[in-house]
């Protein structure tokens, strides 16, 4: 049962969350909504879920033991609705399974903490007072923002969704917090595991039969994986921050590697799963297997990302490491799911500048199985940790515990509450923030239009930067060659601020303005704007280049740049030279045959080094966005030659071309351009 927590418990518990479970967040920044985001439905089911509820309070019950199939042993805390007597209710009801990595200690501890009745939300107020907006470090007001968007209660458990009549079981993923095995990092056992939890939720008896799935980032994935291992099983899910395509997400994006990323969080976990049941060794219960199982895999993957870093040679990479980087082998397709398969309710929460941006953005078109009625996306401008900052604001869509809570009750209990008929997609407008809805994303009616670089100087950058260049229609004229060298600014940039879940987007000019990291960029801008244009869709760089090794990696930006020369990203993609075949039957293309959004194989049945000096084109796949430029804003694309910590080149890569400058060929007969969707030409 709940006990009454001392004060210093209280704000060790705060401490904790805080520092673990949901860092300092950011938002999408302010703006007026251009659509109808919740209106009267979303106020009845905000209504809903803060105002009284059927039952008065809620019990946990730690450490439930799951065994699996293979007979390890799971861990997790059962949370039931209590009637005045203090007891679990004897109804049986829906359960909302929440699979996690990050220790279900964490996730109790962020509940106890977010939901504390006093303390928090007066210190919430409190942060959020503080206005610091128009400053250097304005990130602030976006980071504290989301703290009341409903991110902690969908990462932890809902009191408020318990007490409305659900059961929440969150379980440590096997080889992680309190349950034995060794962490397979989404393997083909723990995808199993995962289904299997389904079912063992589904056959208990405080439970109906029907059961959901929540959370946020890894316990989103596995929403998917589920939805898709065993069509039919789930009644609904609601995944935050999810990918589907793990390779192009985060592991190896445009096939270099997500060091920036995979490093630290590889660090996080590996941590967090030695933490033991320190309840366990004082009863008497402590499980021996569970220390056999951390013994024995004490630091999962580092040696796959070592490899993948120091060896020179493509035909020395082994193991596991060779696994992920060949697409028909059983490891790489376990870190994927077929979305076809899904004919589970889902409603994704997903960001732009999110680590698995190119997984959600595609959610809609993805999920043939389901219609408009069952899949919804909302896409924000903020980051890995930051999704749904300021939600529940006027000109926002509602809380994600809000729409949690009308999407169960819509699929699990069967009320009529509205929320099928939100809009399929509600997507942020860069780089203002303010929404935009519609039936799918991209949005219908927009068109491809190159925009051609040229060697011809823009005389718009008024900061260092590598290099001046111009877009515009037509070709360039006259030949031109610019020289891109590798540099570490985009250490202050936006690609290295989504590869760090957010944190360095604090800084207005790391995370809202690239003229500092343009110092090693050669930069390519075009004419004014003369009235609203927006972009819908994948950009694309296609870029004439050389290199003077092997293999060369590029990494490029699609800008708005403002009248006061502000330049704020849109889009962003990387390219290793070698990986940079082009899988023709799941690419999309213009009706000119132009590549719209270029997929790679990235697997070492289509590496293919160059000969040094060699000059050939190659397709840059970007990030997908909805972006405006306003009358008078700028395109811009920025070149660069290194993206550290977002990634670095693989091993072989890495070795191979030392860091040396590349080169763009700019040819009026050969041009080089950014293939743009917009809603009306630019100049």
């Amino acid at each position: 049962m709940r006990s009454q927590r001392s004060v210093s418990r209280i704000l060790l518990a705060v401490v904790v969350a805080a520092l673990t479970a949901v860092p300092l967040l950011v938002a999408p920044g302010p703006g007026t909504s251009d659509a109808a985001l919740s209106g009267a439905l979303g106020a009845k089911w905000t209504r809903t879920h803060d105002g009284p509820q059927k039952y008065s309070g809620y019990s946990v019950t730690p450490d439930v033991p799951i065994r699996m199939s293979d007979g390890t042993v799971l861990k997790g805390n059962l949370i039931r609705p209590t009637g005045k007597s203090g007891k679990p209710t004897s109804k049986k009801l829906p359960v909302i399974v929440n699979m996690t990595p990050y220790t279900k200690m964490v996730s109790a501890l962020a509940a106890e903490v977010v939901n504390y009745p006093v303390l928090v939300p007066q210190l919430i107020d409190l942060l959020n007072g503080i206005n610091v907006r128009g400053t250097v470090i304005s990130g602030y007001n976006e980071l504290v923002g989301a703290l009341k968007g409903g991110l902690v209660q969908t990462f932890a458990y809902d009191p408020q969704l318990v007490k409305s009549g659900y059961n929440m079981l969150v379980v440590d993923v096997r080889g992680t917090g309190f349950s034995q095995g060794t962490w397979q990092v989404f393997g083909d056992r723990e995808r199993k595991d995962t289904v299997e939890v389904v079912d063992w939720a589904a056959k208990q008896r405080w439970s109906n039969g029907k059961v959901g799935m929540a959370g946020v980032s890894y316990s989103a994935i596995n929403q998917l994986q589920a939805s898709s291992d065993a069509p039919g099983a789930l009644g609904a899910t609601f995944p935050v921050v999810p990918g589907a395509d793990l390779v192009r997400d985060v592991i190896a994006p445009g096939g270099g590697l997500g060091f920036g990323f995979l490093a630290p969080w590889l660090a996080a976990v590996n941590s967090l799963k030695l933490i033991p049941n320190l309840a366990s060794m004082l009863n008497g219960t402590f499980d021996w297997r569970w220390l056999a199982d951390r013994v024995k895999d004490p630091l999962t993957y580092f040696d796959v990302l070592i490899q993948a870093i120091t060896t020179r040679d493509v035909k020395d990479v082994h193991g596991t490491t060779r696994q992920m980087l060949i697409d028909s082998s059983r490891r790489r397709q376990s870190m994927y799911t077929d979305l076809s398969k899904v004919t589970t309710p889902t409603f994704t929460i997903g960001g732009w500048n999110d680590l698995f941006t190119f997984s959600e953005a595609r959610m809609l078109s993805k999920l043939t199985s389901l219609p408009d009625a069952k899949k919804k996306l909302i896409m924000d401008d903020g980051y890995h940790i930051t999704s749904s900052s300021n939600f529940g604001s006027p000109g926002h869509p509602p809380r994600i515990d809000v729409l949690a809570r009308a999407w169960y009750d819509k699929w699990l209990k069967g009320i009529d509450n509205g929320i099928e008929k939100y809009a399929p997609a509600t997507l942020a407008s860069e780089p203002t923030g303010n929404f935009l809805q519609g039936d799918t994303f991209p949005l219908p009616g927009y068109t491809y239009q190159r925009q051609y670089l040229s060697g011809t100087p823009s005389g718009t950058v008024h900061t260092p930067v590598g290099g001046d260049g111009s877009l515009g229609r037509s070709a360039p004229a006259r030949k031109a060659v610019r020289e891109v060298k590798p540099g570490l600014s985009t250490l202050c940039g936006r690609d290295n601020a989504q590869s760090t879940i957010g944190i360095t987007a604090f800084f207005d000019f790391c995370g809202k303005d690239s003229r500092i990291t343009e110092v090693a960029a050669q930069t390519f801008t075009g004419k004014p704007a003369a009235k609203l244009t927006r972009i819908s869709g994948t950009p694309v760089v296609h870029l004439r280049q050389r290199v003077q090794a092997s293999d060369g990696y590029w990494h490029a930006t699609v800008n708005v740049v403002s009248p006061d020369g502000r330049s704020q990203v849109v889009s962003m993609g990387q390219l290793m030279v070698s990986l940079r075949d082009v899988d023709k039957t799941k690419s999309g293309y213009a009706p000119n045959g132009d590549l719209t959004d270029p997929y790679l194989y990235l697997s070492l049945d289509h590496y293919r080094p160059v000969k040094p000096g060699q000059i050939l084109n190659v397709d840059i796949p970007m990030s997908a966005t909805q972006a405006a430029l306003k009358p008078g804003d700028r395109l811009r694309v920025d070149i660069y030659s290194f993206n550290f910590s977002k990634a670095l080149p693989l091993g072989p890569g890495l070795w191979s071309s030392q860091l040396r400058p590349q080169y763009i060929h700019i040819d009026p007969k050969n041009p080089s351009w950014v293939n743009v969707p917009l809603s009306r030409p630019l100049r």
